[in-house]
């Protein structure tokens, strides 16, 4: 039997739907225009207030459409949008807001969560591996949760001294629901967009119906992002201090089109020849077939992600490290990278200013301090201007497990889904969990 889930979509004090069919609640049923507001710490729906509200559809066909989804959060595709959902509607309140919460079958989600993650009209192995490592990823996710709760170990994501930032983002942020709807956890937009070619993403979930990425019958925390660069990443770079074999430094590419051995990118002068350059990889393609299947309609608006640069004046950078994470380091002096991982990506990056040197890490708070959004990767490489600062860098994304971009390459060369999963989880096999 297909398991459940719940998924956080929206969080706002007040939230308007559409109820497109009939749904119930408690004794009565509800259909068309409706809005949930926040008021003293409970929910106000139609003139009443009650801690929580669940409407579940008459019918599973039955849908319901939230106005306002913002997508994209923080990053330079931020958007806002209305999106339509299959399954049961729950609001709960968090933080004197409302969050509007989808519970539907896993299955049903993943059809969405590909489709939102990539085009819809991806090759069909490219999809089945994507449905593979999407599963495994939510219900390692579900487990991991389970056994924070048991142990009632506290998670510590954040440490903060004088000299050092360390701060990563995972799912164990969400704790009144299984995941997010949004890249933070896998990018999850409904049916708004799988109805486009709803058959051949249906029939990639439906084809790998119940498969899992297994390590010594664990189920694999099976990450995936954009653009790896060249070479993946491990985990730990990313997220907590933990190790997993499967998750290791590899080349996305064809052994023989290197020209050498692979170099060691955790070390800086390797890391820099690496990064100005672009070598072969699967990554490596401007291949507009390959990257329409790849990249929705707004992830096309990045035109250069295995290799980038950006350029700031120094004033420039000093205001927007102070806007971004809240943190006057006064003018910015120099920017150091002190620690990289297999992919070169830096895992800590000391930054020099006249009021204030700090060291920040992980990727995602150093991507996130110095771009309007978030920098394309933490793979790059530091160049000092007369006016300012060029960052030179590989990638998008974390680097961590499935290269989605190289993926794709996989597929339109012929190679089956287990061949592409076999690549980026190294020494995974694939079992049936349900």
């Amino acid at each position: 039997m297909t398991p459940t889930l719940s998924v956080g979509i929206l969080f706002q004090p007040q939230i308007s739907f559409f109820l497109d069919g009939v749904f119930r609640f408690l004794e009565k049923t509800c259909t068309g225009e409706q809005k949930v507001s926040y008021k003293d710490g409970l929910i106000e729906f139609n003139g009443q207030l009650f801690p929580k509200i669940t409407l579940t559809p008459a019918d599973p066909e039955h849908t319901f459409i939230l106005k306002d989804v913002v997508i994209g959060i923080g990053f330079h595709w931020e958007r806002k949008e209305d999106q339509r959902f299959k399954g049961s509607l729950e609001f709960i309140v968090e933080e004197e807001k409302i969050t509007a919460v989808n519970i539907l079958p896993i299955d049903t989600y993943l059809i969405s969560v590909i489709a939102s993650e990539m085009s819809a009209t991806s090759s069909l192995e490219l999809l089945k591996a994507h449905a593979v490592i999407s599963r495994s990823w939510l219900l390692s996710q579900i487990e991991k949760r389970q056994a924070i709760e048991i142990s009632e170990a506290e998670y510590q994501s954040n440490t903060q001294t004088e000299t050092e930032w360390i701060r990563w983002w995972d799912r164990e942020d969400h704790q009144n629901f299984d995941v997010c709807a949004d890249d933070h956890c896998q990018r999850y937009q409904g049916i708004t967009r799988p109805s486009q070619s709803l058959e051949v993403v249906s029939r990639a979930v439906l084809d790998t119906a119940g498969e899992v990425l297994t390590y010594h019958d664990a189920i694999c925390d099976a990450r995936y992002s954009k653009c790896c660069g060249g070479v993946f990443e491990e985990f730990q770079t990313c997220w907590e201090p933990v190790q997993y074999p499967y998750l290791t430094k590899g080349y996305d590419g064809k052994e023989e089109e290197l020209p050498s051995p692979l170099p060691d990118l955790t070390q800086e002068g390797a890391a820099e020849v690496w990064i100005r350059s672009a070598p072969p990889a699967f990554c490596n393609t401007q291949d507009q077939t390959i990257l329409a299947q790849v990249l929705n309609t707004y992830d096309q608006e990045t035109t250069q992600f295995y290799r980038w640069s950006v350029s700031y004046t120094t004033e420039e950078l000093s205001d927007l490290i102070f806007r971004r994470i809240g943190m006057d380091f006064g003018t910015i002096s120099d920017l150091i990278p002190l620690e990289r991982g297999t992919s070169g990506r830096i895992t800590r990056l000391k930054v020099v200013g006249s009021k204030k040197t700090m060291t920040l890490g992980k990727e995602l708070l150093i991507r996130k301090a110095l771009s309007e959004s978030h920098l394309y990767s933490s793979a790059f490489v530091v160049a000092k201007t007369e006016n300012g600062f060029t960052l030179t860098g590989a990638g998008w994304g974390h680097g961590v497990g499935l290269c989605q971009i190289g993926a794709a390459v996989m597929a339109a060369t012929g190679r089956d889904y287990r061949t592409i999963l076999a690549h980026y989880f190294i020494g995974s096999r694939i079992t049936k969990h349900y």
